[in-house]
């Protein structure tokens, strides 16, 4: 997939999409064993849009960071931040 097509890809309003040309995430089966490449084009090829695509009822729409960080990193950051963690630690103690 070349980088215009992910473009149009990454543009798509979810205001406007018609529900029914999106894929079901739920209906999507990947090989985990695969290596990394592999799993990520075949991936791709069974949600047709990384950046847009539904759940049941609910489109769901992404947008990805260049980052080394996990989406474990920013779920830490986000709940410290909000004092949130310092909350769910105290109560442990």
């Amino acid at each position: 997939m070349d980088a215009s097509i992910l473009e149009l890809l990454k543009n798509v309003d979810v205001q406007t999409v018609d529900p029914e040309t999106l894929v079901d995430i739920r209906d999507v089966i990947t090989d985990p064993e695969l290596p990394k490449d592999e799993y990520d084009r075949n991936y791709i090829e069974k949600v047709k849009n990384p950046y847009c695509y539904k759940c049941g009822k609910m489109i769901i729409k992404l947008n990805y960071a260049d980052t080394d960080k996990t989406m474990t990193d920013r779920l830490m950051d986000f709940f410290a931040g909000r004092g949130g963690l310092g909350k769910i630690n105290n109560q442990r103690k």
